[in-house]
């Protein structure tokens, strides 16, 4: 049987042929998913001969992946109002005792219902008490470490980032990314970076994947750059939206193309938005704008 043949047929495997059976499991190359191997030995022998296939069909596998665009940014829906979460962060805040990050929205309407009820405060989502002081606060978010918690693992790596402990930042980054945290994909390795950046854009990074059509466009890959921004301006990035305008003047992007991701964006921005969100905007700029004018006096 030639090799040809005994590649179509995933009844045999690729190497010696032998068919599928009782006695005889055969094994899917897990790079490619188009030929299987009766032994890690068979796998091994057939290297040569499937090695330019197999790195083909696993780079479409890979394009597949990446260029599939994500129900949602990776940030999700605010666990309280199950509205999309807005991607500019300080419009969100975490909870130190349960790890759950909220909308600002949520949480100003929490403060005024416990404030006009003379009530404690408590978290809004696991109504455990406010922490009362930073080192209790960090007793919470050790738990949560210690439960394995990747949003904790996190933002102890920010804190240790800043502190400059930057290899103790870095492992829980990792352990961090290990257990699904999209935020927490970073590396050192220069090289491997781009593989980081590609993760995080599967997961619905929209800065992630503005970062990568930037590492295409320089690289020359016009096309594959404007198929990263329209992803990422579909999930509401204004950077994204930008090059897209930018590269449609200079013909790489169409009209119909550019419409339709302008569209995409506006939705995705106006899905992030309630009263109860703007209430909280509002609240916030007087609060600000009255500490700029004390600190200006």
């Amino acid at each position: 049987m030639s090799a040809d043949k005994i590649e179509a047929d995933t009844s045999c495997c690729a190497s010696c042929g032998v068919a599928a059976g009782d006695d005889v499991r055969l094994k899917n190359c897990t790079a490619c998913y188009l030929v299987k191997y009766c032994s890690v030995k068979c796998q091994k022998d057939h290297r040569p001969k499937h090695k330019r296939i197999c790195k083909k069909r696993a780079a479409e596998l890979r394009d597949e992946l990446l260029f599939k665009q994500p129900e949602s940014s990776h940030l999700g829906d605010c666990p309280i109002c199950m509205l999309p979460m807005p991607l500019d962060e300080s419009k969100s805040v975490m909870q130190a005792c349960c790890s759950k990050v909220i909308c600002r929205g949520c949480y100003y309407a929490n403060a005024l219902r416990e404030a006009k009820a003379s009530l404690d405060q408590r978290c809004p989502f696991c109504r455990k008490p406010v922490p009362s002081s930073n080192d209790e606060g960090e007793k919470y978010m050790m738990k949560r470490i210690e439960a394995n918690d990747p949003v904790a693992m996190l933002q102890e790596g920010l804190k240790q980032y800043i502190k400059g402990e930057y290899s103790i930042a870095f492992e829980y980054y990792t352990k961090a990314a290990e257990l699904g945290d999209v935020e927490a994909h970073v590396e050192k390795d220069k090289e491997k970076e781009i593989y980081h950046l590609e993760e995080a854009a599967i997961g619905g990074h929209p800065s992630a994947r503005y970062d990568l059509g930037c590492e295409e466009e320089e690289s020359g890959n016009i096309e594959r750059a404007v198929k990263h921004w329209i992803i990422s301006a579909n999930l509401g990035d204004d950077e994204s939206i930008k090059e897209l305008m930018e590269y449609f003047k200079e013909g790489f992007v169409s009209k119909d193309d550019l419409a339709a991701a302008l569209r995409a964006h506006k939705a995705a921005v106006d899905a992030t938005k309630s009263p109860q969100r703007e209430a909280a905007e509002e609240y916030y700029r007087i609060l600000r704008d009255t500490i700029d004018a004390k600190d200006s006096n």
